[in-house]
């Protein structure tokens, strides 16, 4: 029986009762999620809050006992095979931290949790969202992406840093006899710093200097190119993961063929 939840909780692309059973907890999820977002409007809170806490517990419900059937079954994996400390070590896994993370919240209160805390983690309700990666092809292919790049993404996270730092305390040097409020500190700085290298600039600090806004205009250009980087890289990687999977299903294809 445990062999047999077990592939039924699994991800499957055939028409079988695993199917089916994606399609009804990504449904659960969808519906979770919007029932949350309109949670949120005051105006349908005070209409509908009954049938609004009516679905919250009913989702809850579902994703507990899809929760604890994982754990039950994942011994079924060989790297999760121990009863106990395999059961631990799953239980660490990032998706199963989303997996618990979602439901989490509305068990507290029955803990004595402080309520002013408990209303901070019913926030995390909103992580149910995560839980599509599991059943999302889509949502694999970015997490191989980020994790064939990691390390460009870090350099190029390191180099981006780097410079933002140099910008900042350069235009702190320029700028804080001008505009001692905004330039009080290499600190305050780094924001001006940030909203210019991701080109958002929203206005509230810039430089007045000659010599400021110089440099302002320098790395305003500069930051078109260096904040396309990270993006450069998930594009080509995004490209090749895409340009590999059908090459391997192409094989796949004539393998069965034959």
């Amino acid at each position: 029986m445990r062999k047999r939840i077990f592939h039924i909780l699994e991800p499957s692309n055939k028409k079988d009762l695993s199917h089916y059973f994606d399609l009804f907890i990504m449904a659960m999820i969808c519906l979770s999620v919007v029932d949350i977002i309109l949670e949120s409007e005051a105006t349908l809170r005070a209409k509908y809050g009954n049938w609004f806490q009516y679905f919250e517990v009913c989702s809850v419900v579902t994703f507990s006992i899809e929760y604890g059937l994982r754990v039950w079954t994942c011994i079924e994996k060989k790297k999760y095979a121990s009863p106990f400390s395999g059961r631990i070590k799953y239980m660490t896994h990032p998706m199963a931290l989303v997996d618990l993370i979602a439901i989490l919240p509305f068990y507290l209160p029955f803990v004595g949790i402080d309520l002013r805390f408990l209303r901070i983690l019913r926030l995390f309700r909103i992580f149910r969202v995560l839980k599509m990666a599991r059943y999302s092809s889509a949502f694999n292919l970015i997490r191989s992406v980020f994790k064939e790049k990691k390390e460009e993404l870090l350099v190029t996270s390191v180099f981006i840093v780097i410079i933002l730092i140099i910008i900042s305390t350069l235009m702190y040097y320029l700028e804080r006899e001008a505009q001692p409020d905004h330039f009080s500190s290499i600190s305050k700085s780094l924001w001006w710093g940030i909203v210019t290298l991701t080109t958002v600039g929203y206005g509230d600090v810039y430089p007045i200097t000659a010599l400021g806004k110089a440099l302002g205009g320098i790395i305003t250009l500069l930051s078109i190119g260096l904040i396309a980087l990270p993006s450069g890289i998930l594009a080509s990687g995004y490209t090749e993961q895409i340009i590999r999977r059908k090459e391997s299903k192409r094989k796949n294809d004539k393998k069965e063929n034959l």
